[in-house]
């Protein structure tokens, strides 16, 4: 019952927004009024002013709810509004065997409007068909590609739902993930003393030295199956003739297992602070969680739900885990146990980003029956 045409025009028309993260104000406008024709009158949030960034092309989550009209527990579907960089100026090319790319300039936008298509789409069948249905829950946060910052502040409160389909996820239809991990960031600030570096180093404190003290003795890359350690700012220093009495770092920390993620990030402040002390410097260092981690039991019914529609849509299901962080991060974190759905989007984050019609249509199948239970 998808209508493929249908879907096309609708992702054609989302991707077409300019959309980067907290600039989501004209795709949560059409966003709006395709639900408002469906009769599910959405409510917008104040996330853009809660997290200091209102302006005029800013915006707020978007909400809304479809009573259900048959038995079942109510269902909330997600796709996120926002966009990475660069994503103004977008014009998505459809070629002949059906794959939709960016014109090479920009990001394509499948990252996520290929969710919200689907999720379009279904809810459009579901209400020209008059097919029963739970009650069916939407939420297109923005920001999410800054750690979920805008589901992070959402008033889940409002939810009736306690299960959840996250569709943000690459890679084939018919795959999902159910474990997600913590996201530490790490910010460093050593401060030393500056000098010349010919007419007297040895008044100075090489902030430089403390760093490099430090960095060595952290593991990094893959430091266990399920933990992975990186750095990947330095900056410091004003000239090559004077000792560098500042060095500011930047790393995270990532790990399925939230104690864990916590343990090797006070492991770094320790250190830090120590290599600093042994030089006469002054370490400054700021952990922040941006993302929480959960793990969905496999034997969960969000999940075998999940795996039926995709077997009734005659692809065959498979679950993995992810190091990448989305919107359910924060609703599990809120109680609500769900699991991230590969959602028709390949290569993201960049300009070789890319969709197919066929994974569109296959998409918006498996969302129907999990709004529909058939």
């Amino acid at each position: 019952m998808v209508n493929r045409q249908r879907i096309l025009d609708t992702f054609l028309t989302l991707v077409s927004f300019d959309s980067e993260s907290f600039s989501e104000r004209r795709i949560k406008e059409y966003l709006r009024g395709r639900l408002d024709a469906l009769g599910m009158h959405p409510d917008e949030d104040d996330a853009d002013l809660c997290c200091g960034r209102r302006g005029p092309e800013s915006a707020g989550n978007l909400y809304a709810r479809l009573d259900g009209n048959a038995e079942g527990e109510a269902i909330l579907f997600s796709s996120h509004m926002d966009t990475v960089k660069p994503g103004r100026g977008k014009h998505p090319v459809v070629h002949e065997d059906g794959t939709i790319t960016s014109d090479g300039t920009t990001v394509l936008g499948a990252d996520d409007c290929g969710g919200l298509a689907a999720i379009l789409e279904a809810l459009a069948v579901i209400t020209e068909e008059h097919l029963p249905h739970p009650t069916i829950e939407v939420l297109f946060p923005v920001a999410e590609e800054l750690y979920g910052r805008g589901s992070d502040r959402f008033d889940y409160a409002k939810l009736a739902a306690k299960i959840c389909y996250c569709l943000d996820l690459t890679g084939e239809i018919g795959h999902a993930v159910t474990d997600a991990p913590t996201i530490l960031s790490v910010d460093i600030r050593i401060e030393g003393r500056s000098a010349h570096a010919g007419f007297n180093p040895e008044e100075g404190i090489n902030a430089l030295t403390a760093a490099a003290k430090a960095l060595a003795r952290i593991p990094t890359g893959r430091v266990a199956d399920d933990t992975t350690v990186n750095f990947g700012l330095i900056s410091g220093g004003t000239i090559t003739n004077a000792v560098p009495g500042e060095v500011k770092i930047g790393g995270e920390v990532r790990s399925l297992r939230h104690e864990e993620a916590l343990r090797r990030g006070e492991g770094i402040r320790h250190i830090f602070e120590e290599e600093a002390a042994a030089l006469g410097a002054r370490a400054e260092i700021e952990i922040r969680e941006q993302v929480r981690a959960y793990r969905t039991p496999r034997d969960h019914r969000v999940v075998t739900r999940f795996e039926e529609a995709v077997r009734a849509e005659g692809l065959e299901p498979t679950l993995g885990v992810t190091f990448g962080g989305a919107d359910q991060n924060h609703f599990a974190k809120h109680g609500i146990t769900g699991i991230v759905v590969s959602s028709a989007m390949h290569d993201v984050h960049t300009v070789h980003e890319y969709t197919k019609i066929d994974e569109l249509v296959s998409l918006a199948g498996i969302v129907l029956r999990l709004m529909t239970g058939e």
